[in-house]
This record gives structure tokens, sequence and C-alpha cells, in this order.
């Protein structure tokens, strides 16, 4: 336990953080979930919006809030995202001549 009074508020500080940061991680859970499930509108708006706000916390990184929005936008859209396949290119390999010098 923190005996000097500034670490004591550092501490209750902390507590407060942790249980908003909880409850801002299992709300987008929970609307990621759902707006995965039944998407439409108003459940990508509502998804998109608290992703956002994560992010701006950093609950979660900016990269990842962009992946997240970028894949919930291609189910609204109705894409499903191709697999890749990688074509095998051939090099031609030429091969040099040696010249000897006389």
């Amino acid at each position: 336990m923190p005996v000097i009074k500034s670490a004591k508020k550092k501490l209750r500080q902390d507590k407060k953080r942790t249980i908003a940061n909880k409850k801002l991680k299992e709300l987008l859970k929970k609307a990621i979930k759902n707006a995965s499930k039944k998407i439409d509108e108003k459940n990508f708006r509502e998804a998109v919006s608290i992703v956002d706000k994560a992010a701006k916390k950093n609950i979660i990184h900016k990269n990842k809030a962009s992946h997240l929005k970028s894949a919930l936008a291609k189910k609204l859209s109705g894409k499903s995202p191709k697999a890749t396949t990688s074509t095998k290119t051939t090099k031609t390999i030429k091969k040099k001549k040696k010249v000897t010098k006389k």
C-alpha cells in the first residue's frame, strides 16, 4: 500500500480509470459482436462510434480501430474478403558468358 499522500491519490485515480476502461472495452466487444451478427446501418454506425472512442482514449490502438472499421464496412457492403493466391513468377536467368583475356 502506498504511504505518500500523492501515491494514495494516484491509486484512487487508477482504480477509477480501470473501471471506466473495462466498461468501454466490454461495450466495444458487444458492439462489434452485435454489428457482425446483424449488420445494418444503425449497428454499423454505433460500432464505429464506439471503436473511435476507444481508440481516442487509447483503449485500443488506432490501427486496430481502422482494421475493425474496415472489416465492418466490408460486411456492410456485402463484400467478403478474398483469399489472396500467390502466383509464382518465372524469372529467366541469363547466364553470363565467361570472357577470357589473352
